[in-house]
């Protein structure tokens, strides 16, 4: 499965942007996927994860009421749409399909259950 995630760029602090994960394959269905990002400097830390049939998501503490997944499956999409940005939120995000069927988020925030990996979508918060 190619993943191709899209959708970042420069905003002000307090706005929106919606990345998105487009991927090549309709067997995208049977796949969680998860958004990790990568802020300067540092390592790359979970932001947010969707079950395989979008029952269950998660979202780690800083994003909870701000950032939030959802997917589409007839167009092989998931979508990060990040609301209230703060400038902390920078970093290069990146989205991920595994075959996850846990339902506890501890499942969904190790990186090393996704599989498949796109190549990262530059988000640039401003103060």
């Amino acid at each position: 499965v190619q993943l191709q995630a899209s959708g970042g760029g420069l905003v002000q602090a307090g706005g929106s942007l919606r990345l998105s994960c487009a991927a090549s394959e309709r067997t995208f269905g049977n796949y969680a996927v998860g958004w990790f990002r990568q802020p300067p400097g540092k390592e790359r830390e979970f932001v947010s994860a969707i079950s395989w049939r979008g029952g269950f998501t998660y979202q780690t503490d800083s994003v909870k009421g701000r950032f939030t997944i959802s997917r589409d499956n007839a167009k092989n999409t998931v979508y990060l749409q990040m609301n209230s940005l703060k400038p902390e939120d920078t970093a290069v995000y990146y989205c991920a399909a595994g075959y996850i069927r846990g339902s506890g988020m501890t499942y969904y925030l190790l990186s090393q259950n996704y599989d498949y990996w796109g190549q990262g979508t530059q988000v640039t918060v401003s103060s």
